[in-house]
C-alpha cells in the first residue's frame, strides 16, 4: 500500500470521526434546547468529555495526526482530514465556543 493510500485512509477515518462528533453535538443542542435531558444526552456529554480528555492528554493534537504525518510532509492544517483548511485551522476554537454555547443553552432551558 502506498503512502498516499495510507494517508487517504487516515483522512477518511479522521473525517468520519469528526462527523460523528458533529452529530453528537447537534443532538446535544437539540436535547438541551427542547429540555429532553435523558440517558442519550448524558452519553453524548461523556463521549464529548472523553474526546476532550484524549485531546488534552495529547497536547491538543488528535492522535490520528501523528499517524497521518508518517505519510505526508504537508504543512497545511487539513493534511490529515477532509475539511476546508480554515475549519481545520480553527477547529478547536470553533468547538470550544460551541461547547460553551451548549452550556448556556442547557442552563437557560433547564432551570
Amino acid at each position: 500500500m502506498t503512502n498516499a493510500a495510507k494517508l487517504r485512509g487516515v483522512k477518511i477515518l479522521h473525517t468520519l470521526i469528526w462527523l460523528f462528533f458533529n452529530f453528537v453535538l447537534a443532538y446535544l443542542f437539540y436535547a438541551a434546547a427542547t429540555n429532553q435531558i435523558g440517558l442519550w444526552f448524558w452519553i453524548g456529554i461523556v463521549t464529548i468529555g472523553i474526546e476532550c480528555f484524549i485531546l488534552v492528554m495529547n497536547n491538543w493534537i488528535c492522535p490520528l495526526t501523528p499517524i497521518a504525518r508518517r505519510y505526508s510532509d504537508s504543512t497545511k492544517e487539513n493534511f490529515d482530514i477532509y475539511l476546508p483548511n480554515w475549519v481545520a485551522k480553527n477547529n478547536k476554537i470553533i468547538y470550544s465556543i460551541l461547547l460553551l454555547l451548549l452550556v448556556v443553552v442547557y442552563i437557560v432551558n433547564n432551570n
